[in-house]
């Protein structure tokens, strides 16, 4: 779940000072200054300067912020921002995206939900956007809508990695070991699969069959360096 970062700058606002000469009360000579010609310039540039109208603000300056302060971990302020590009700019992705994002993140499931389904809308039924959906209701405990949207992604494309590698490490994380190597065998390599397995079981802490399954992944690719740390940790 990423997006590109856009650079934001911010309007700074200055003001000219304009300096005049003044005379000594004792008839000393006068100070230096400008010119009347000079003075008229500078009048004029001023005023120039003073009529030039800030950029409008737009979604992306919105979203731009909220891209400020979620690299912040502001994740409150961020949705705000976010918010406010939706408000003018309605089927802004990356504004929907990081919203339905950060309010997963802030476990805030009942505002998380409706975006991630309007994301899915606005992608046209998108399978990264199914499982982004299915990763939220996992993440919040509800597995079996999880599995629901899981599936609608890969219908819509059965060889997504994203999707089927989400619905099979979630499946192995609830024990359905043989489903859940059916579905990573669809889009990972055999030592791939027993690599996410064997993490699954890492964190669950099946310690002895992690190792078990790091082992079966270097054997069939001995080069798979992180599964040979990994392994190197338990041991």
């Amino acid at each position: 779940m990423r997006t590109s970062s856009t650079r934001i700058v911010w309007p700074v606002l200055a003001g000219l000072m304009l300096v005049v000469g003044c005379s000594s009360s004792n008839g000393g000579g006068a100070m230096s200054g400008v010119s009347p010609d000079q003075a008229r310039q500078m009048n004029g540039e001023r005023s120039q300067f003073e009529t030039t109208e800030d950029p409008p603000i737009t979604a992306d300056t919105h979203f731009a912020a909220g891209q400020v302060a979620e690299n912040n971990l502001d994740y409150a302020s961020a949705v705000k921002q976010y918010k406010k590009a939706l408000e003018l700019k309605a089927d802004h992705r990356g504004a929907m995206y990081r919203t339905g994002l950060c309010l997963s993140l802030t476990k805030k499931w009942g505002e998380a939900f409706p975006v991630w389904k309007k994301y899915v809308e606005a992608t046209g039924g998108d399978a990264v956007a199914f499982s982004n959906l299915g990763f939220c209701y996992e993440l919040s405990g509800r597995t079996d809508e999880a599995e629901v949207h899981y599936k609608k992604g890969i219908e819509r494309d059965a060889k997504n990695v994203p999707c089927r590698t989400n619905y099979g490490l979630m499946l192995a994380r609830l024990n359905r070991t043989a489903e859940a190597t059916l579905q990573l065998q669809a889009v990972l390599t055999e030592a791939e699969v027993h690599y996410n397995i064997a993490s699954v079981y890492e964190q669950v802490g099946r310690k002895q069959a992690a190792k078990a399954e790091y082992k079966k992944a270097l054997e069939l690719d001995p080069t798979f360096e992180e599964a040979q740390s990994r392994l190197a940790a338990l041991e």
